[in-house]
Order: C-alpha cells, then structure tokens, then sequence
C-alpha cells in the first residue's frame, strides 16, 4: 500500500465581485506564476477543510463559505504520494494587514501579492497558474465551479431552480 507522505489543501476562491482570486509569486530568478491560496495540512488540522481554513486566514487574513472539494490531485513524491485537496469556496472577508508566517516576514521566499482575475477561460488562460493539474482543471470548469458556489447559496436561501 502506498503511504501519503504529505497532503495540502488549495482553494479557487471566488469574491462576492465572482472574480477569482489568486496569489501571484515572484521569487528572486524565477518568471512570476500564480497559485491558488492555500498550503500543507498541519498535525493540529483536523482534516483538509480545516487546513484549507487555517491557510486562507494566515495568507489572506480572511475567511471563506460554500466550501466544497472539487479535485484531488494525487504526485509520487519521495517516499509515498502528495495529495492536494482542491476546493472551490466564496471569500466573504480579507485583511491583507492580518497575514502571518514566513512566507511575508522572509524576503528570500519573494513576493505573495493577492489578485483578482475575471472568472473566465480566457482570462485563465493568460496566467502561468500552478500546478499544471489546476490550470487546465480550473480553466475547463471555471463557469461550472463559480456556478457551485453561487448554488450552495441558492440552497440555503431557498432561491432554487423552483423560484427560477
């Protein structure tokens, strides 16, 4: 049996503007990229929706809704499989002023500036999104996950396809 050596959780976070929002890295020598918010399971998460949680406060400062898991991307690391836990979420807050941890207080690990880009194929397609698995993920389900997060508030309201 294969063992899970390591397991983070990721987030296509829609805003309440339904753009996505992203972090764009820039490291010393490196072409700038954009990853989805988000980062390893700690031993004191309880499982990955808690991670993913715990992450968006410490990267964005914010908190998050309508969460739901949309992908699970499987690599052969060293010594066993890496699972990412990838969810689709609504960010109902942020205060960029509240991020903590190494990765904003150690200038070697470069920059970790918060963007927002159009919900849209085409607007998906222009970014070097990572990794590869999430890109074509996220820009061939773009509109369908957007429109699972706008549904996971119609259920709660009652505003279904009945009120339509």
């Amino acid at each position: 049996m294969t063992e899970i050596v390591k397991q983070s959780a990721r987030a296509l976070l829609f805003d309440n503007e339904r753009r996505l929002v992203l972090i764009k890295r820039t490291k010393p020598g490196w072409e700038p990229y954009w990853v989805a918010v988000g980062g390893g399971l700690e031993p004191g998460d309880a499982d990955a929706d808690a991670a993913l949680h715990r992450e968006v406060l410490e990267e964005l400062g914010g908190r998050i809704d309508r969460v739901r898991q949309v992908l699970l991307i499987s690599d052969n690391l060293p010594g066993g499989l890496g699972l990412q836990h990838v969810f689709a979420a609504r960010l109902t807050s942020m205060n960029l002023v509240a991020r903590t941890g190494a990765e904003f207080t150690e200038p070697g690990r470069g920059t970790y500036e918060v963007v927002s880009v159009p919900a849209t194929r085409e607007a998906l397609s222009e970014l070097h999104l990572v990794p590869p698995q999430l890109a074509e993920f996220a820009q061939a389900n773009v509109h369908g996950l957007l429109a699972l997060v706008d549904q996971a508030d119609e259920a709660r309201t009652g505003l279904g396809a009945a009120q339509e």
